[in-house]
């Protein structure tokens, strides 16, 4: 139960950022910013959806209370998943068989049958095995795991995550992938033309914007992970043992390293001359000599005769 309230405080939440928000400052402050600076209009909806998603997050763990039953978030996430997929199956049913008479029952019955199957998977045993295992994997959680342990590993680890994240999402933006507009989702059995629900305002802006945060929470929840946050954690360890050698011999030991790599270079040279020296003289005559121009070897040189 406190999964399902949860998930309906979530979806709530959705709606209010990113379908309530939206509308609202388009009627409102749209018409007076957006003639002046069309960009600074996007980037203050922008930060005023992050505003509401702020405080949302902040009410809804107010609701939760500084100790929520345990498998909470991973019952939250599997039942707004579930829903979410359920919605696009029926809709995707529901657009293949809009013009047969009766598709608007098949769609809803397709879609109650699934929400059954639902709450029939999140109420059993296994259900509620894998709402506690999401749950602990800390994918849904804020807690940092041995904060104070492994620090340099974790965070190289994390910026590495982020420049790879980050650099996707900037070549999105430079190649104009997204293009520009509304991301709107048609529904069906609501007439011609089809009535549209706006998911997404501007998403040349806002996806990006949602894949860099996106990015961001996975880096940091990656090295907050119990089993990869040890790994990190071991590894700084073995580093911490390295005995490293002074700047003094290390340059030594560089430049020992540089002059072995200069002398076999220049072995290997002369190496290479002089049988291409030897090769080509007349009583061997493996190679062309090195004065006959190139158009005067016509056939490929036979084996020589001893």
């Amino acid at each position: 139960m406190a999964s399902a309230l949860g998930a309906l405080f979530v979806v709530g939440g959705i709606a209010v950022a990113a379908y309530l928000v939206p509308q609202v400052w388009v009627k409102a402050v749209t018409p007076v910013v957006a003639p002046i600076a069309p960009f600074v209009d996007v980037a203050l909806r922008l930060v005023a959806q992050g505003a509401a998603v702020a405080a949302i997050v902040w009410a809804g763990t107010l609701l939760a209370g500084s100790n929520p039953p345990r498998g909470i978030r991973g019952g939250i996430f599997l039942i707004v998943s579930a829903v979410i997929a359920t919605f696009f199956i029926a809709r995707t049913i529901g657009l293949q068989i809009e013009e047969v008479s009766a598709g608007a029952a098949i769609t809803v019955a397709v879609a109650g049958g699934l929400l059954g199957l639902t709450y029939r998977g999140l109420t059993s045993t296994s259900g509620e095995r894998w709402m506690q295992t999401i749950e602990e994997q800390g994918w849904l959680s804020t807690f940092s795991y041995k904060r104070t342990q492994g620090l340099r590993v974790r965070r190289l680890t994390m910026l590495g995550l982020l420049l790879i994240g980050w650099s996707g999402v900037y070549t999105i933006i430079a190649h104009e992938s997204l293009g520009g507009g509304d991301w709107k989702i048609s529904i069906p059995f609501t007439g011609a033309p089809r009535a549209a629900i706006t998911v997404l305002s501007d998403i040349n802006y806002s996806v990006p914007v949602l894949l860099a945060v996106l990015t961001f929470w996975v880096s940091w929840r990656a090295v907050n992970i119990p089993a990869f946050a040890d790994f990190l954690i071991a590894t700084e360890a073995e580093m911490n043992k390295v005995s490293w050698s002074s700047r003094k011999r290390l340059l030594q030991d560089t430049v020992v390293v540089l002059v072995t790599v200069v002398i076999l270079t220049a072995f290997l040279l002369l190496v290479d001359l002089f049988w291409g020296w030897l090769l080509s003289q007349k009583f061997i005559h493996v190679l062309p000599p090195r004065t006959t121009p190139t158009g005067q070897i016509d056939t490929p040189l036979g084996p020589k005769n001893w």
